[in-house]
C-alpha cells in the first residue's frame, strides 16, 4: 500500500525532472513513504505562482522542492478542464467528464485513493479554504454525476469516513426536510467529534485523538484571507499530526487551497496574490512537518489554471500589471 501510495502520486510529476538531490530529512526519490500530502492549489498557474513569490518577502516554499514537473490536467471531454473532472483525475487515477465526481467517463464509479487508504488501515484527511463539498473535496470523498449536488456529496461523508475534515460547508449538512438524514447528527452519532467557528477557532480545539474530528469554518463559502481567513496554514501544521496519531499504518491528506481559483474568475490580482500566499505557508507548515518525519511524500500541483493571468509588460516588484484573458478556467 505505501509504495503503491508513493508510486500513484508521483505519476503526477509524470513530465518532472530531478534539478538537485533530496532535500535533508524528505522521503527520498524512489524509496517507500508512509504518509502523503497531496496539495492542491486550485487554479493556480505558473503565473500566479510567479506573482505570489514576486510579491513575497523571503522564497516561497513552494520554491524550495527538489523536484518540479507538469502534468497534462485536460478532462476526458473537454481540453479545458474543470475542478472536479481535475481532481477526480488525482484521486482516482482516471480521466473523467466535466463535473463529474470519482466516476469514469462512462459514469461508472471508481475507487478513489481516500477508500484505498482506508480499506489498508490508513488514516486519511481533507482540509479546504471552500466548502468540504465543493468540486476538488468532494472528488476524493464521493460518487456523483454531478458536481453541486452538495447534500448528496455530504450525505457520502457517512459512507467514507474521513477521519478529519476541515472546511466550509456546515449549512449542507444540516438537512431542512424531515424526509431527508441529518448528516451532522449522523456523524456524531457515528463517533465524530464535531466542532465549527461557532464554538471557538481552530487552534484551541480540544484533541481527542481516539475519535474522527469535522471542523466547520463558514456556514457555506469560508471568507478571502484579505478578510481575516487565517486557518489554512494552522490546518496544515495540526492535520498530519492529528492523522499520524489517528493510525500506526500512515495517512493520506489532501489540502486545497482553492480560493485562487475564485480570484481567476473575478480577474482580482490582488486577491491572487493574497490566496496564493496564504497557500505557500499552508505549504510550508507541510513541508516542515514532511522534513521532520523523514517518512512523507508531499507533492503540491494544480487542477488547472483560472483566468488566463499575466504579469504584464512594465510591471516592477513592487507593481505588478495585470492581464486576464478570460473568466473561465484556461487549458
Amino acid at each position: 500500500m505505501r509504495i503503491y501510495i508513493y508510486f500513484s502520486l508521483l505519476l503526477l510529476l509524470s513530465m518532472g525532472c530531478s534539478t538537485s538531490p533530496p532535500s535533508r530529512g524528505m522521503a527520498a526519490a524512489g524509496g517507500e513513504a508512509r504518509n502523503v500530502i497531496l496539495m492542491i492549489g486550485d487554479g493556480m498557474g505558473l503565473a500566479q505562482i510567479t506573482a505570489a513569490s514576486l510579491s513575497a518577502e523571503a522564497p516561497l516554499a513552494m520554491e524550495s522542492f527538489p523536484i518540479a514537473g507538469l502534468h497534462k490536467p485536460q478532462a476526458d471531454d473537454d481540453l479545458i478542464t474543470d475542478s472536479a473532472a481535475g481532481a477526480a483525475a488525482f484521486a482516482t487515477g482516471v480521466k473523467t467528464k466535466k463535473g463529474s465526481l470519482g466516476l469514469n467517463a462512462k459514469g461508472e464509479a471508481v475507487r478513489n485513493i481516500v477508500e484505498e487508504a482506508e480499506a489498508k488501515g490508513y488514516a486519511t484527511g481533507i482540509v479546504t479554504t471552500a466548502s468540504v463539498v465543493h468540486a476538488t473535496p468532494a472528488a476524493f470523498i464521493a460518487h456523483q454525476p454531478f458536481r453541486n449536488q452538495y447534500e448528496q456529496v455530504a450525505a457520502q461523508f457517512l459512507e467514507q469516513k474521513v477521519d478529519l475534515f476541515i472546511g466550509g460547508g456546515r449549512r449542507y449538512f444540516l438537512s431542512a426536510e424531515p424526509s431527508q438524514p441529518n448528516v451532522l447528527q449522523e456523524m456524531m452519532t457515528q463517533g465524530y467529534n464535531i466542532s465549527s467557528y461557532l464554538e471557538g477557532p481552530l487552534a484551541d480545539l480540544p484533541l481527542d485523538f481516539n475519535r474522527r474530528l469535522g471542523y466547520f469554518t463558514a456556514e457555506d463559502q469560508p471568507p478571502k484571507a484579505q478578510e481575516g481567513r487565517d486557518y489554512l496554514p494552522v490546518a496544515s501544521r495540526f492535520a498530519p499530526r492529528f492523522l499520524q496519531k489517528h493510525s500506526r499504518e500512515g495517512f493520506f491528506l489532501m489540502i486545497e487551497g482553492a480560493q485562487i481559483d475564485w480570484a481567476g474568475h473575478d480577474n482580482d490580482q490582488d486577491y491572487l496574490i493574497a490566496e496564493t500566499l496564504d497557500f505557500d505557508q499552508a505549504v510550508r507548515e507541510a513541508l516542515k512537518f514532511a522534513r521532520r518525519d523523514k517518512e512523507t511524500l508531499l507533492v503540491v500541483t494544480a487542477d488547472h489554471e483560472t483566468g488566463g493571468y499575466s504579469i504584464q509588460p512594465g510591471s516592477t516588484r513592487d507593481s505588478l500589471i495585470a492581464g486576464f484573458s478570460t473568466d473561465e478556467h484556461t487549458g
